[in-house]
């Protein structure tokens, strides 16, 4: 579903003409064949699943939020606003982010699930938050708050 709509995306922006949609969305398109033939190659299946995918999105914001920051430290403001315009077309593809007390009380809730009791367990958490919030949670900041809160315990 979601890679029908990217290409559904693609082919709205090469009709209308829209250059940055349609260079990040090419961008995105070859992200996904890339991980497609990695799939296929490890003998996985023939595509990546929904999951992988929105893994594959978060990424790449997340590679383009580092750009960002490293542009407008070298002053290179220009370049820093088309990262972050490429940011905001990929996100469109991204289910709702979870607000920062639903996050909080997801950890806490898979932490008592799982039985978590240290830092050892850490695993185990992300795990499960990771099967169940793909594409929802900033998985670095999730990292965090769970070893936090497995420290003080």
């Amino acid at each position: 579903m979601l890679r029908e709509t990217i290409q559904s995306e693609l082919k709205s922006a090469l009709k209308s003409g829209e250059a940055k949609k349609l260079s990040t969305l090419r961008l995105i398109s070859a992200a996904l064949k890339d991980k497609d033939i990695a799939a296929r190659t490890k003998g996985s299946g023939e595509t990546i699943s929904e999951d992988e995918i929105l893994a594959l999105l978060q990424t790449m914001i997340k590679q383009r939020q580092e750009s960002v920051r490293l542009y407008r430290d070298a002053n290179r403001n220009e370049l820093a606003d088309e990262e972050e315009q490429e940011i905001t077309i990929i996100r469109g593809f991204l289910p709702e982010q979870m607000e920062h007390d639903a996050v909080i009380k997801a950890i806490n809730d898979t932490i008592v699930e799982v039985g978590a009791e240290s830092v050892k367990d850490m695993g185990k958490v992300m795990g499960v938050l990771k099967q169940r919030f793909t594409g929802q949670m900033d998985f670095a900041v999730a990292s965090k708050t769970v070893k936090d809160v497995l420290l003080n315990q």
